[in-house]
């Protein structure tokens, strides 16, 4: 691995951050983004903070000190600004008149693995 790749998270927290995004999309009526890619990235990078961090700090954000985000729990998933505003910077939940949004509340593990390891595809 080299250094530009995020740590791969435990199979325990990536099961555990996968059936939570499948729950609360389905309590919030929301909606997992439209590119597959974009959700397993989210899940992926939530449980490898959850793992190195003890909480599911958003992975879309840049922190000049994670362990103290952490601790103060904002950015911690689902983060202030979804559950007040349902407002997901990460795209993971999006709701109904979001365009990006998919017809998704659920995604497997294996599903996570294969599209969070895979180069985006660029078109030529």
């Amino acid at each position: 691995m080299n250094s530009d790749q995020a740590p791969q998270p435990s199979p325990e927290s990536l099961e555990t951050l996968r059936k939570f995004a499948q729950t609360y999309a389905q309590r919030t009526g929301t909606y997992f983004c439209s590119d597959p890619g974009v959700t397993a990235v989210v899940i992926k990078g939530l449980a490898a903070h959850k793992d190195q961090l003890g909480a599911p700090l958003c992975p879309c954000r840049h922190y000049d000190d994670k362990p103290a985000e952490a601790a103060q729990a904002f950015w911690n998933c689902p983060c202030v600004p979804m559950r007040e505003r349902m407002e997901c910077h990460c795209m993971l939940f999006l709701t109904e008149d979001n365009p990006f949004r998919g017809a998704n509340r659920t995604i497997t593990t294996e599903a996570i693995q294969t599209l969070a390891d895979s180069p985006s595809p660029i078109p030529q």
